[in-house]
């Protein structure tokens, strides 16, 4: 693609620049340039927050474009700051998307199936070998010299209290899947484990990981709980890491736009502020707004589940669509309030409910198999992780593809949004901190919560009940709280944590899109950020009505497969922007 034209206003090189020095900045090629004093700060537009400064010595990259330059603003009959053509050409795909999928629902239902298979039949090698890069990249970082750069410079401290920054990381990473799949993966995976392989044809039909675990319910307890570790681990937060490292690294250290396309300057240069750029933020937009609509239609599912079975209400499609207009209602109303008052609060509420719920089952279920089950699982998913992140030789279709490929797929889709979420709340914390915190202490939660929840249900089997694998997916939860005291307060609690899992979902991701098709502006005018939790709201609808979870997962696997590329991308300028950052640490 041509260089974009330079000129006034415009991105370009002036002839007094020194162009090596530009092109060379990230590569090592010279030594940092000694610290000078800071730029004046420009005054503030009003209502849009500006984006602190590098704190200490960084390797600031000199561009000429500045944030909001491309932008259209306007304030009849609302306030808007849009960056053209991100803005344009996002909300006008997703609109044609959502208003075709309603008007034929039932065409495009095979349709959305047949997507969702050809992908993940074809080419879930490449999203697994796409994970594996993503957490190797990560354990190597933890370890390296390159732990010691911290987002925002040197001299940078933390925004948020250490337990308000874990409480909304972890809210928006996967809430409402562990509520969700919690139960019905890992008893799913030991069901499947247990009966054995399946042959018809020379193919497996069976949906058991690797070789399953015939008659053997030890066995198969362990492998179904390290196929459903494997998939809420370290691949997913690993993916999530990369892009919230790779984001707050060239926004806070390097003095660039808070938007994905900042994290290509090492590769494209200048013409990140061109068309190569616009199809890097396009792609994380659609992304995002997808891959939210995959769990925010899950979230739908499973609440008007529980609400039907604790109070009776009608389980059809426009109970769903009414629950989603309201919790996007008051979405709307938590992202007017902004992070510090909305998400925040919200999101330490939700981590509360789940401690509280996470404490009770251990309490009155199988304690002391779940404690010990939990370093067993713990040691199964590290003996099976190798062979369960092996793409090649296995014969175990349904499960990769069907499991494992979607799942990645759905991660991938999601971490424009979780990534950037979590690269604006962690501001002042060192690559290595930062790792551990996003990395480690998450997966050793979902171990945790699957041992607990799943594991709690796998021993209400193996003792005779089959009363939560005769449930629905969606209320296969409710079924095994159904079986402990106390089951009206527990559910309705969950309840409780699915739909405040879906505001903070909702909320989060709006913030997050804004920031993206507002040009890197990360406090752009409140009636579009509204736009966006609206049109997040819309597209679930579409979707629930359009195909419900196969079209749910269809298009979180349709945006996840380019965005896949562009991960790998950006694990590439990671290093090299770590690399400048570490040499003014010498």
């Amino acid at each position: 693609m041509s260089q974009p034209p330079k000129g006034p206003g415009t991105p370009g090189t002036p002839p007094n620049r020194d162009r090596t020095r530009e092109r060379d900045a990230l590569t090592g090629r010279y030594p940092p340039l000694k610290p000078k004093a800071p730029p004046p700060v420009p005054t503030p537009e009003p209502g849009v927050e500006p984006l602190p400064e590098p704190e200490g010595p960084t390797e600031i990259i000199e561009t000429d474009y500045s944030i909001g330059q491309d932008n259209i603003e306007g304030r009849a009959p609302f306030a808007f700051d849009v960056h053209n053509p991100v803005f344009g050409i996002s909300a006008a795909a997703v609109v044609i998307f959502t208003v075709v999928t309603l008007l034929f629902p039932s065409q495009l239902e095979p349709f959305f199936g047949g997507v969702r298979d050809t992908l993940t039949g074809n080419l879930d090698w490449f999203f697994m070998l796409a994970g594996n890069v993503f957490v190797l990249l990560c354990l190597a970082l933890i370890v390296s010299p390159l732990g010691q750069v911290r987002l925002g410079g040197p001299d940078a401290t933390p925004d948020f209290s250490l337990t308000g920054w874990f409480a909304m990381l972890f809210a928006a990473g996967m809430g409402i899947g562990l509520m969700f799949y919690g139960v019905s993966e890992p008893l799913g995976h030991f069901e499947a484990a247990l009966a054995g392989t399946a042959q018809e044809g020379g193919i497996r039909t069976d949906w058991a990981p690797l070789g399953g675990a015939l008659d053997d319910p030890e066995a198969a307890r362990r492998l179904g709980m390290a196929a459903t570790i494997f998939h809420w681990g370290l691949h997913p937060w690993a993916i999530y890491a990369v892009v919230a490292l790779a984001l707050g690294l060239f926004a806070y250290n390097k003095g660039l736009p808070l938007t994905l396309r900042s994290v290509f300057y090492p590769i494209f240069g200048e013409r990140i502020w061109g068309w190569p750029g616009h199809v890097i933020d396009i792609l994380a937009v659609l992304a995002t707004i997808f891959g939210l609509a995959t769990s925010l239609g899950l979230g739908a599912e499973q609440a008007t589940a529980g609400l039907s079975y604790l109070f009776g209400f009608a389980n059809t499609d426009m109970t769903k669509v009414i629950l989603i207009v309201l919790i996007t209602l008051v979405a709307g109303c938590s992202v007017v309030l902004g992070v510090e008052k909305g998400v925040k609060r919200l999101s330490e509420l939700n981590m509360i409910l789940a401690i509280l719920l996470l404490v009770f089952v251990i309490l009155v279920g199988p304690t002391v198999v779940i404690l010990s089950g939990f370093f067993g699982n713990l040691g199964a998913y590290v003996t099976e992780i190798v062979p369960l992140s092996n793409p090649f030789g296995r014969d175990d279709d349904n499960f990769r593809q069907g499991w494992t490929a979607f799942y990645w797929a759905w991660w991938i889709s999601w971490s424009p949004f979780v990534g950037m979420f979590i690269a604006r709340v962690s501001r002042g914390r060192t690559v290595r901190q930062f790792l551990i915190a996003v990395l480690i202490v998450p997966s050793l939660i979902s171990i945790l919560w699957m041992t607990a929840l799943g594991g709690t249900a796998i021993d209400m089997t193996v003792a005779g009940f089959s009363g939560i694998l005769d449930a629905p997916l969606e209320l296969e939860l409710f079924e095994m709280l159904a079986q402990l005291p106390l089951s009206q307060i527990t559910s309705f609690v969950g309840i409780v944590l699915v739909i405040v899992f879906f505001i903070t979902s909702s909320d989060s991701g709006s913030l997050v899109i804004d920031t993206i098709a507002a040009g890197g502006k990360i406090n752009a005018p409140v009636p579009q950020r509204i736009f966006w939790v609206a049109i997040e709201g819309a597209v679930a609808i579409a979707l629930l009505l359009g195909g419900g979870l196969v079209a749910l997962q269809a298009m979180a696997v349709s945006t996840g497969l380019p965005f896949a590329i562009v991960l790998l991308g950006a694990c590439y300028a990671l290093v090299v922007g770590l690399m400048a950052e570490r040499r003014e640490l010498r």
